[in-house]
């Protein structure tokens, strides 16, 4: 009697649960992925149509869970709890990301840097500045945000940079922004900016290592365009 009247979307629960356990996350679709993580937030309902709005409006599982509160709770069915726990996989993510570049010489290990820098701010929609502070070895002090502004223009203040690395006796730095457009070309804003930052720190023998802007799908390296 009990199994008459159970909805029907428990089975699928255990389906793709099932299909979790055998084949791992790479053979889900985004949607189903996020079907797993909303199961517990939303138990007692069909969570399949809520996953697929969510893609369906943001595009990806990472734009999904980078998005802002605000947004998340437009979604029919999305509340400003569920919005949290979306939120809470992000920074999960980033912290996971942080963890293989933190203690590291960051120069030998670029590459989990990169994905560092853009599982932090590929998806932002607004533009954020962030300054990596290094030690002699080349190794992170800190992460610090700096500045966030509209969806192409964040201040920075490179007096301020200057004063933080001097407190954190670092001596070397790597400048990192997004650009919400999608497009991580720098600008001639960026290129202006370094350029003064780069004077402000030089009679204090830090070094600028990189600046990356992070776009959607690529990241621009003002080192590798020999911009530095």
């Amino acid at each position: 009697m009990a199994d008459a009247v159970k909805p029907h979307f428990h089975g699928h629960r255990d389906r793709l649960r099932a299909r979790f356990a055998e084949v791992g996350g790479a053979a889900l679709a985004d949607y189903e992925l996020l079907e797993l993580f909303l199961f517990r937030s939303i138990p007692r309902r069909d969570v399949k149509p809520v996953a697929k709005a969510l893609i369906g409006r943001f595009g990806d599982l990472g734009r999904v869970c980078a998005a802002d509160m605000a947004q998340l709770e437009a979604i029919e069915g999305i509340s400003q709890k569920i919005a949290l726990d979306l939120k809470l996989l992000h920074a999960a993510a980033v912290r996971i990301s942080r963890e293989q570049v933190t203690g590291r010489p960051v120069i030998s290990s670029w590459s989990a840097l990169v994905d560092y820098c853009r599982t932090a701010l590929q998806h932002a929609t607004t533009e954020e500045f962030r300054v990596l502070f290094l030690d002699k070895k080349n190794r992170l002090i800190a992460d610090e945000f700096q500045a966030r502004g509209t969806v192409d223009h964040a201040p920075v203040y490179p007096r301020e940079v200057v004063k933080q690395a001097l407190a954190l006796d670092c001596s070397a730095l790597i400048l990192v922004h997004n650009h919400p457009s999608g497009d991580p070309t720098p600008s001639s804003a960026d290129i202006e900016m370094t350029k003064r930052l780069k004077e402000a720190a030089r009679p204090f023998d830090i070094v600028i290592h990189d600046h990356l802007v992070i776009g959607r799908d690529r990241t621009a390296s003002f080192k590798a365009m020999g911009l530095l």
